[in-house]
C-alpha cells in the first residue's frame, strides 16, 4: 500500500526543530506536515533530555543579575571561541544573525509561552587562558529541556491553526521527491508502509551524527582529539544517525565540518541503558582531583570544567587509554556534583524550588545514593589503598595504584591545610575566583581537602569521552536554503537545527560557548519558517514554491 498526501511544507524531524519551525509555520496560516521518525513518547527529540540551558546576550535577567552585556563583546567572545577559519563564511553570518536575534528570537519566544528561567545567570566556558565567555550568559530553564518540550507540544496541539497541522510519528524519511531541478517533498516508510509528502517546501531538522558512534569515530579530528576511542559513550540518541545528511549529499547538498562536534570529557556509562553505550554527562565538582588512568593526578596544569570543555576534550582524547578518574569524598560530591539532563536533576525538571533548596542545603543525598548504588563507573572507600583495589575492579587492568593516588591527594591537602596565603596550585586559583560569583559560590566548597575524616568515604568515578551534539552538517544560507556544490541554493530545500550545526553548517566553529544549541534550533527553524512562508503560496500547495 502506497499513501501520497501533499502540504505546503513537509518537515522531516520532531525534535525541538521541527516544533519551532512548525509553530511559527501555523502561525503564519501554512499547512504543515510534520514527521517524526520515532514513536509519539520520543516526539521532541534530545531536547526531552537536555538540561536546558541556553546562550542569550543582553537579557533583562542578565541586568537584574547586575551584568551588563553588550553585542559587540557577545561577538568577540563568540568568534574567540570558535576560531573560524578563512572559509567559514556562512558559520561566521550565522553567528552575527545569533548575537542580534537570540533575545528577541529565542529568549523572549520562549517566555511568551510561558516558560521561565531560573533567576540566577550561570557563568560556564569562562575560558582556562584567554577569556571565552566574559559573563555569565547560561539561562538555564525552570523545568529543563523536558518542561520546554513539552510546552511547545502542548501549543501546537493547542494552536488556532492546528487542523492545518499533519503530525505524523513513525514515519521514517528515506528520501526526497524531486521535480525537474526542485526538492517536492519526501517519501518514506511507515511501519511497513510506503508514503510521499509532495510539498512547495521540505525542511530537514532531523538532528545530528553524534548519535552513530561509528560515524562520528569516523570522521573524528584525529590531530585535535587524538585517536578515535575504542572506549566512547553515546549522549545523543541512535536516531541522530545523520541518515539525512547522506540523502541531502545525494542531491548535491553540501555537508561540511563533519569533524566539528561538541563532546564531552566526563561521560559514564547510564546506570539504567536504553541503547548501547547509553552514557551520562557529570557536571564534575571542582574540589575533585582529576587522575589519569594510573592514577597520577594530571598535570603540572590541572583539569577542571567550566572553563574549557573543547580543551578538555583534547586533553583525555590524547591520555593514555583516553579516559581518567574524578577522585574526591563525600562532601564533594553532595555539594558539587551534578549530572546534565532532564530527568536527573528532579528539582528542575519538576520545579519544585523547596526540594532545590535542600539540596543546596543539605546535598543532593538521592544523586549520591544513585550514582555509588547503580553507576558502573563509580566506587568508594575509606582508604586510599581500598579505593584504588576497586578503581582497578572497574577496569580489570590493575594500574591504578594506591602510591599514585597518594602522590596527588597529599601535596593538594597540604597546601590547604596551610591557608590560603599559601594556596599556589592552580586548581585552588580557579576556586577561589569561581566563589566571587553567586551562580557559583553556592555549589562550590571553600577549598576542600580529599582526605578529610569528616567527609569520607571516598569517591572515585572514571570519566571518559561521551559523544553529544554535531557542530558541522548541511550548509545554509542566511534564509535556511540548503547550498549545493557550487554554493547555489537548492530550490525548495531547506535545513535547520543541529542538521546544519545549527546554521551555515558549524555556526559555533570549533568551540561552543555552551548553551548555543536549545536556543540555535530554536532561532534557525523560525528564520527557516519565515523564509518559506515569504517564498510559499499557502493555496497552491507542492507547486507554489517558486522563484
Amino acid at each position: 500500500m502506497h499513501e501520497a498526501t501533499e502540504s505546503d511544507i513537509v518537515i522531516a524531524g520532531g525534535g525541538i526543530t521541527g516544533i519551532a519551525t512548525a509553530l511559527e509555520l501555523l502561525d503564519r496560516g501554512r499547512r504543515v506536515t510534520l514527521l517524526e521518525r520515532g514513536a509519539r513518547k520520543n516526539f521532541g527529540g534530545l531536547a526531552n533530555e537536555a538540561f536546558g540551558g541556553m546562550l542569550f546576550g543582553g537579557t533583562g535577567l542578565q541586568r537584574r543579575n547586575g551584568i551588563r552585556d553588550t553585542p559587540e563583546l557577545f561577538r568577540d567572545d563568540w568568534y574567540r571561541a570558535a576560531e573560524f577559519s578563512a572559509d567559514d563564511h556562512w558559520p561566521k553570518r550565522w553567528a552575527d544573525t545569533y548575537v542580534e536575534r537570540c533575545v528577541p528570537d529565542a529568549y523572549d519566544w520562549v517566555r511568551g509561552h510561558g516558560i521561565k528561567y531560573f533567576p540566577v545567570v550561570q557563568w560556564v566556558e569562562r575560558g582556562e587562558f584567554l577569556p571565552l565567555n566574559s559573563l555569565p550568559r547560561y539561562h538555564v530553564v525552570w523545568g529543563t529541556g523536558w518542561h520546554l518540550t513539552q510546552t511547545l507540544i502542548k501549543a501546537l496541539e493547542n494552536h488556532p491553526n492546528r487542523s492545518l497541522l499533519d503530525l505524523r510519528c513513525d514515519h521514517y524519511v528515506e528520501d526526497f521527491l524531486v521535480e525537474g531541478n526542485r526538492i517536492a517533498g519526501v517519501r518514506g516508510n511507515a511501519e511497513g508502509k510506503a508514503f510521499e509528502v509532495r510539498a512547495g517546501a521540505t525542511v530537514v531538522a532531523s538532528g545530528g551524527i553524534n548519535g552513530n558512534l561509528e560515524r562520528v569515530r569516523a570522521v573524528w579530528d584525529r590531530k585535535r582529539y587524538g585517536q578515535p576511542p575504542a572506549l566512547l559513550l553515546n549522549g545523543a540518541h541512535p536516531d541522530g544517525d545523520g541518515h539525512l545528511h547522506d540523502v541531502v549529499a545525494r542531491h548535491d547538498g553540501r555537508v561540511v565540518r563533519l569533524g566539528q562536534m561538541w563532546n564531552y570529557a566526563t561521560g559514564i556509562r547510564h546506570p539504567q541503558p536504553q541503547f548501547e553505550h547509553h552514557g551520562l554527562s557529570l557536571i564534575p565538582p571542582r574540589s575533585a582531583l582529576w587522575m589519569d588512568c594510573r592514577g597520577n593526578r594530571v598535570g603540572p596544569h590541572p583539569m577542571m570544567s567550566g572553563f574549557d570543555t573543547h580543551e578538555l576534550c583534547k586533553r583525555v582524547g590524547h591520555m593514555e587509554d583516553q579516559y581518567g578518574w574524578l577522585v574526591m569524598n563525600r562532601r564533594i560530591v553532595l555539594k558539587e556534583m551534578a549530572i546534565s539532563g532532564s530527568h536527573v536533576n528532579p528539582a528542575f525538571c519538576q520545579r519544585d524550588i523547596l526540594m532545590l533548596l535542600r539540596d543546596i542545603l543539605f546535598g543532593n543525598q538521592k544523586q549520591y545514593r544513585m550514582l555509588v548504588d547503580t553507576c558502573p563507573d563509580v566506587v568508594i572507600g575509606t582508604t586510599l589503598d581500598e579505593l584504588a583495589v576497586k578503581m582497578n575492579g572497574v577496569t580489570g587492568n590493575n594500574k591504578v595504584s594506591a602510591d599514585n593516588l597518594r602522590g596527588g591527594i597529599a601535596p593538594y591537602d597540604g597546601m590547604i591545610a596551610r591557608g590560603p596565603t599559601f594556596h599556589d596550585d592552580d586548581q585552588l586559583r580557579r576556586i577561589a575566583q569561581l566563589r566571587n560569583w553567586r551562580g557559583d559560590k553556592a555549589r562550590t566548597l571553600k577549598f576542600q581537602a580529599v582526605m578529610d575524616k569528616k567527609a569520607l568515604p571516598l569517591v572515585a568515578i572514571r570519566v571518559m569521552l561521551l559523544s553529544r551534539k554535531s557542530m558541522g552538517g548541511i550548509e545554509t544560507d542566511l534564509s535556511s536554503r540548503v547550498l549545493d556544490s557550487r554554493g547555489q541554493p537548492i530550490e525548495g530545500l531547506y535545513g535547520a537545527g543541529e542538521a546544519c550545526g545549527f546554521g551555515g553548517g558549524g555556526i559555533s566553529g570549533i568551540r561552543s560557548l555552551e548553551g548555543t544549541f536549545l536556543s540555535g534550533c530554536i532561532l534557525s527553524g523560525r528564520i527557516a519558517a519565515r523564509a518559506i512562508a515569504g517564498a510559499t503560496n499557502p493555496s497552491a500547495g507542492h507547486q507554489g514554491h517558486t522563484k
